[in-house]
């Protein structure tokens, strides 16, 4: 008979699995996992510790930089927990539009999710596929902010500035020859919502796409069936939320059980799964997507018939249009107070969970009347997880860590924050 020997392994920050920062300790009896003890901190940016010296509104572009694939909706916890100090509701018109992105930031999550869990996994194909979707995406990004990633789009009070009336467009360049530029061009003719609109009309045809790849495929199945099972009770006690929680059959999404901004006003289905496998959290995220096209259609159809402000009209909080900044010098001194010195917020305490890609992402926020938080933490959905580990892959095998890594979708910048 063979010796079978026991390993410790270093399942280390270079893994191509381990996606760069997190070092995992694995005890091995042969091939099988005794124990994963992981190590975080690899990517720590003491974004908490930054926004206790910044004002209030200097803090929102930190926001982008903790999950760096769901960059609005980490804005939109800490905004809303801002303007629950203060006291204001950002415009109707604002809420929808916050709406519409937060579920565009889900599709970026979830097309991202897919793209680097099936690489993992063995599948190549789903990772170009998945790029190409982002690329729209990303391109609805580019059109509010500017930028494609890190955004700083929502305020407190609405949001920067209204949907655009045109989408930049491809020119013909050593890339593109005219016909191709022609081809590229042909759903950029009209304003954001035009985009939007027909990027929503293709979705589902992707997602199909996506399903004729994985959710019948032999291999795709045997590496994710039983892989992983966290029964509901288990992952109320362990704090998942989200497609993880979802994934084991309990359903509960902030959405419905606490809705915020205009999430009452809009149609939708939870998805939830049976068994709390790996493949259960990848269906329940498949049709997520579905879901959240959904709520982009109905959105979109909302923004097209109703018209008005995006921001609230308090000078305090909000900057001044640019044009009057130029010409008035009242405004010119708003500007510069409140990009200086910011404003301050009553003294208070209020924690804001709201309902992202990978869970419930959460800020509690303590103000003592300055215009910096006395005190900011954050709640991460990947940190409870990832404590989970250790239980989700005792008795796998050691293939099966890299596929448990991709099914509790874990980023790192706001594990670590």
């Amino acid at each position: 008979m063979p010796e079978i020997r026991n390993y410790t392994l270093n399942f280390g920050p270079q893994h191509p699995a381990a996606h760069g920062v997190l070092r995992l300790v694995l005890e091995l009896d042969g091939e099988v996992i005794e124990r994963a003890d992981p190590h975080i901190g690899l990517l720590h940016r003491a974004t908490e510790k930054l926004a206790e010296n910044k004002p209030f509104n200097q803090s929102i572009p930190y926001m982008d930089r903790l999950d760096y694939v769901s960059m609005m909706c980490n804005e939109h916890a800490y905004v809303m927990a801002i303007e629950k100090l203060l006291g204001i509701e950002p415009p109707i018109r604002a809420q929808y539009i916050r709406v519409l992105f937060d579920e565009i930031t889900r599709i970026l999550n979830h097309l991202l999710w897919i793209a680097s869990h099936a690489l993992d996994v063995g599948a190549m194909t789903m990772f170009l596929y998945a790029f190409r979707e982002r690329e729209d995406l990303m391109d609805c990004y580019e059109a509010v902010s500017g930028a494609r990633l890190h955004a700083a789009y929502y305020r407190p009070g609405g949001v920067y500035r209204d949907l655009p009336d045109t989408m930049p467009h491809y020119k013909v360049s050593k890339f593109h020859n005219a016909k191709e530029v022609e081809r590229l061009n042909a759903n950029r003719q009209g304003s954001l919502l035009d985009f939007i609109e027909d990027f929503t009309q293709r979705f589902p045809t992707y997602v199909d796409e996506y399903e004729t790849l994985l959710t019948e495929n032999r291999i795709w199945r045997q590496r994710t069936v039983d892989v992983g099972i966290v029964s509901p009770e288990r992952a109320l006690q362990l704090g998942f939320t989200g497609p993880m929680l979802r994934g084991s059959g309990v359903e509960w999404d902030l959405r419905k059980k606490q809705p915020y901004e205009v999430y009452d006003k809009v149609d939708f289905d939870i998805p939830v799964g049976t068994n709390g496998d790996c493949y259960d959290r990848y269906l329940v995220r498949i049709e997520e997507m579905r879901q959240s096209n959904h709520i982009m259609k109905q959105c979109v159809e909302w923004l097209r018939a109703n018209q008005g402000p995006v921001i609230v009209n308090d000078h305090k909080i909000a900057p001044p249009k640019r044009e009057a900044m130029k010409a008035d010098m009242e405004s010119l001194i708003h500007h510069f107070k409140l990009f200086s010195e910011g404003y301050c917020v009553p003294a208070g305490e209020v924690y804001v969970g709201i309902e992202h890609p990978k869970g419930e992402f959460g800020i509690y926020l303590v103000s003592d009347g300055a215009n910096k938080p006395y005190r900011l933490k954050i709640r991460a959905p990947g940190f409870a997880h990832l404590a989970a580990m250790d239980e989700m892959a005792r008795g796998h095998m050691l293939t099966d860590v890299v596929t448990i890594i991709g099914t509790q979708d874990i980023v790192f910048g706001e594990i670590d924050r």
